[in-house]
């Protein structure tokens, strides 16, 4: 009875910043699994290799509420319902990176406004259709500095830094997705985060050595390892569960 709990067969999805690192690989994963996908994402270009017949693109800027009420109602004139809702997208502003004493007010609101309030307008959107279709499952893409701060030893030596207003986006989208569980669990909408830890992706070495020496499994993700969290969310595997932050992070939240 439990042999296909995490199928997401006959299952609409719709994957915003389905062309990042992270994206990419949501994307694959849910057509893998039998979903009907559509990426929601500003570079067209960067989705070329995805596109099959399971996989189409949809132009989308989630900082623009008509853009994100286009991308669903095209989803939903298609597919006549939307099943899944994966928040992977990454808007940023021009001087992101910049250490904390160097950003403006006007930086910080904007990456505020644009990242965790592109988040509730694709949740919200998503969430409305799915109340009228008999629920859904709505995914949002967090990460372990929304839980825990930053440890800057990590970046001493690099041009990185963790950017101040990650921080407080990524927390607000954990609490942002349990009030959507809360607020539209009488319809069966469920609304769950995912919060990765770091992702390898050609970081320079002495940061790669630093943080994997602080993770127990001694190493940093690859953007494939979130896939099947978001599968076991997407699915029937997960039926009774809202309002959850699942953390994938190789152990580093243990410490």
């Amino acid at each position: 009875m439990y042999e296909h709990i995490f199928s997401c067969k006959d299952k609409t999805a719709i994957v915003t910043g389905g062309c990042g690192l992270i994206g990419k690989e949501i994307v694959r994963g849910l057509s893998q699994y039998g979903s009907s996908v559509y990426i929601a994402d500003q570079d067209e270009s960067a989705a070329q290799d995805l596109i099959n017949e399971n996989i189409r693109y949809l132009s989308c800027d989630i900082t623009s509420e008509s853009s994100v009420r286009a991308v669903s109602q095209r989803v939903l004139a298609d597919c006549g319902r939307i099943d899944i809702l994966v928040n992977c997208a990454y808007p940023r502003s021009k001087d992101w990176g910049a250490k904390c004493e160097n950003v403006s007010f006007d930086s910080w609101k904007l990456n505020i406004d644009q990242h965790l309030g592109g988040y509730f307008l694709a949740s919200r959107e998503a969430a409305m259709i799915m109340k009228a279709h008999g629920g859904g499952s709505i995914i949002n893409l967090a990460s372990i500095y929304g839980i825990v701060a930053p440890d800057f030893s990590i970046y001493e030596g690099t041009e990185m830094t963790m950017p101040v207003a990650y921080a407080s986006i990524k927390a607000g989208i954990i609490a942002l997705t349990k009030y959507i569980a809360t607020y539209f669990a009488q319809y069966n909408v469920r609304a769950n985060a995912i919060s990765p830890g770091g992702m390898y992706d050609n970081e320079v070495p002495s940061f790669v050595d630093k943080y994997s020496r602080k993770t127990p499994l001694g190493r940093m993700g690859k953007a494939s390892e979130i896939v099947g969290a978001v599968i076991y969310l997407a699915s029937d595997a997960s039926s009774f569960v809202t309002g959850h932050n699942l953390i994938v992070d190789g152990g580093w939240t243990t410490w």
